[in-house]
């Protein structure tokens, strides 16, 4: 599997791993083959590109910004509503049927590189609807290519858990995803200074291009994740896909320790939840245009200081960034929401919330690493992908009844709903401590 390289840039990547990774003792290796640890690397770095392009994607694409600018924009704003469940949930709820697909190849990168170049195809037919279409034919063309967007999404998330188990090691995967999130973080923060600043209101050839460039970051996502070296894996049998998930979920009653990682998981859940109902507080305090672009700033600067800290944590015990994560998920949404509570519609505290923000965005960029880092380290071989598939296409499911449940209580107050949140992180918390740590067994 290996390609032959001059010996001079395989020195190089080699020295730069061990300076990020500090690679001092062979045995970080052992949960992976002999030959996979040799190309351990050039594939570190191949998946942190990859994922720093795909970050910047998402960047571009955002269903909050962007897309909903768009929406609006061409004249179809009862759309936007759409936006952020398709995005999400989309990609989750089908992963059973496509774990099943996957774990019976040996080699699933090419998976991960097929759902990249869907979602540059998706996001191409994004920009091609806003600008030959108009109205609601715009937007039905936008809402289509974003259901299209999270179906290839799903083959990236099923594939990319099981291609780092196979190619990373345990105690060296927790720091790649921090180090991909605080990279991706930067760059957002420039590109965002660069591309929105002082710009007024931007038309639509220049959202277009923001788009095609979108698609551009996805290709190049593929190809350099293509060149990973991935060596051969179990497989699990040749049978139907749709009969393999249904089986999947048998995990659920029969795995308790999964079962276990899925109820905490739903209830951080929160940490994603809660961020929309901030923006909502600080626009009906304060409407002024400069606070999108204050929050635009504070999630990615929240992720570029973050995500190294809580990666190199993760390495430590996954577990324990979880309960982190879930307890300062609890305190901003409890805080903010009694502030909220307490001051009402004074004007001063809507520069309050970008505060809080941060500082949720912060421990979303924790709840997400440590319950990723978690579940790769929980399983080998094919139920790494059964446990991915499953637990992804449940929390699927569950983020549009708990959506749908925070709307309707966000009717009655949104300082409701920002304060059941901040409860149930409160229970996510409680339950990740009893989950057992499985970052170094």
């Amino acid at each position: 599997m290996s390609k032959n390289r001059p010996d001079n840039s395989k020195d190089t990547i080699d020295q730069l791993y061990s300076l990020i990774a500090n690679e001092e003792d062979a045995r970080v290796c052992r949960d992976i083959p002999e030959e996979a640890c040799r190309e351990v690397p050039r594939n570190f770095f191949l998946i942190l590109a990859s994922n720093v392009l795909t970050k910047l994607g998402d960047l571009l694409v955002s269903p909050k910004t962007v897309l909903a600018w768009l929406l609006s924009a061409v004249g179809a704003p009862a759309l936007v509503a759409w936006l952020v469940p398709i995005r999400e949930s989309g990609s989750l709820i089908p992963q059973m049927v496509i774990g099943a697909w996957v774990r019976q190849k040996p080699v699933r990168k090419w998976f991960w590189t097929l759902g990249s170049f869907g979602q540059a195809v998706s996001v191409g037919g994004m920009a091609a609807s806003v600008w030959f279409l108009e109205g609601y034919a715009a937007g039905t063309g936008v809402v289509a290519a974003l259901v299209v967007f999270s179906l290839a999404r799903g083959f990236c998330s099923v594939a990319m858990k099981d291609v780092q188990g196979k190619c990373i090691p345990k105690k060296r995967r927790g720091r790649l995803s921090g180090l991909a999130s605080t990279i991706g973080g930067t760059t957002t923060v420039v590109l965002t200074v660069l591309l929105f600043w002082d710009r007024g209101d931007p038309g639509l050839l220049f959202y277009t291009l923001l788009l095609l460039l979108a698609a551009v970051l996805w290709i190049i996502a593929g190809l350099m994740f293509a060149s990973v070296d991935e060596y051969e894996g179990e497989t699990g049998g040749g049978g139907n896909a749709l009969g393999q998930a249904v089986k999947s979920l048998s995990l659920l009653r029969d795995d308790p320790p999964f079962r276990h990682f899925v109820i905490t998981r739903a209830l951080l859940l929160c940490s994603a939840l809660a961020a929309p109902y901030f923006v909502v507080l600080a626009q009906g305090a304060n409407d002024s245009g400069m606070l999108l672009g204050v929050f635009l700033l504070a999630s990615s600067l929240a992720s570029s200081v973050s995500a190294s800290v809580w990666g190199w944590m993760a390495d430590d015990s996954s577990r324990k960034v979880m309960i982190r994560g879930a307890l300062v998920t609890s305190g901003s949404c409890l805080i903010v929401g009694l502030v909220a509570w307490i001051s009402g519609d004074s004007q001063w505290v809507g520069w309050f919330y970008p505060a809080g923000f941060f500082v949720l965005s912060i421990a979303h960029a924790g709840v997400r690493l440590g319950r990723k880092t978690y579940l790769v380290d929980m399983a080998g071989g094919n139920k790494r992908t059964d446990y991915t598939s499953v637990s992804n296409t449940i929390i699927g499911v569950l983020l549009l009844v708990v959506g749908g449940l925070t709307a309707l209580v966000s009717m009655i107050s949104e300082v409701a709903v920002i304060l059941a949140l901040g409860l149930m992180g409160l229970a996510g918390a409680i339950s990740a401590v009893r989950l057992k740590d499985v970052t170094n067994d």
